[in-house]
């Protein structure tokens, strides 16, 4: 099982717990070449679509920018997944979402804390990457290195550097547009570590060894 997929499998649970019942029109925002949450959503009944530029090439799928979708019919729910922080302006993408959903329409949204991704997570995660196909953790880490500078300084450069949003940012922006319904932390680096699971990155994050860098929030239209 790939990274992605250990993602999507482990997330759809949670994802799925702040959907409205199906049947119901949803849009996956930032599916990603894999699909996201659309197969999972339409093998439980919903009326699916995807959206992203490296959407898979197959139905139920839209290979745009979801700036530039035309949205002939709204949805009743909509699921951005670690895809807030990439944009140029999520103020912009967060309000087209608003635009795009029905009355009281639902919004699911996971997120990347990547400024709670500290010193000590950091070191956590690095003694736990195998030998396989490098990640974006092996890259970070070897860039890291040969930065020669500390740890906060490299992540805060990096950040700006790939225009990366702050969680904190992105949850102000979804509380003044939605009516927030729930948020709470949880672990989100186990996918690509070695032999580590879900269960054991939360036993770290509650033994206060490491920090919590995923965001799962969940509100309707204002």
């Amino acid at each position: 099982m790939t990274s992605a997929e250990r993602w999507l499998a482990a997330i759809w649970p949670v994802v799925q717990e702040s959907l409205p019942a199906p049947p119901g029109h949803v849009i996956d925002i930032g599916c990603g070449p894999h699909g996201g949450f659309v197969p999972f959503m339409r093998e439980s009944g919903y009326d699916a679509v995807g959206v992203d530029t490296e959407a898979p090439d197959a139905a139920h799928y839209h290979r745009v920018r979801f700036e530039e979708l035309e949205v002939r019919e709204r949805f009743d729910a909509a699921v951005a997944s670690t895809s807030l922080h990439h944009v140029s302006n999520p103020a912009l993408v967060i309000e087209r979402i608003a635009d795009a959903l029905k009355e009281a329409g639902v919004l699911v949204v996971v997120e990347w804390a990547w400024e709670d991704f500290d010193d000590d997570t950091a070191q956590w995660c690095f003694q736990r990457l195998g030998d396989g196909e490098p990640s974006w953790l092996h890259r970070r880490r070897d860039e890291w290195a040969a930065s020669g500078e500390a740890w906060p300084r490299y992540l805060r450069e990096w950040a700006k550097r790939e225009g990366i949003h702050p969680s904190g940012e992105i949850v102000r922006l979804l509380d003044e547009r939605f009516e927030r319904r729930s948020v709470a932390r949880g672990p989100s680096l186990f996918p690509d570590l070695a032999g580590t699971t879900e269960a054991e990155e939360q036993a770290a994050i509650d033994a206060g060894l490491i920090r919590a860098t995923r965001i799962d929030w969940a509100g309707t239209l204002r």
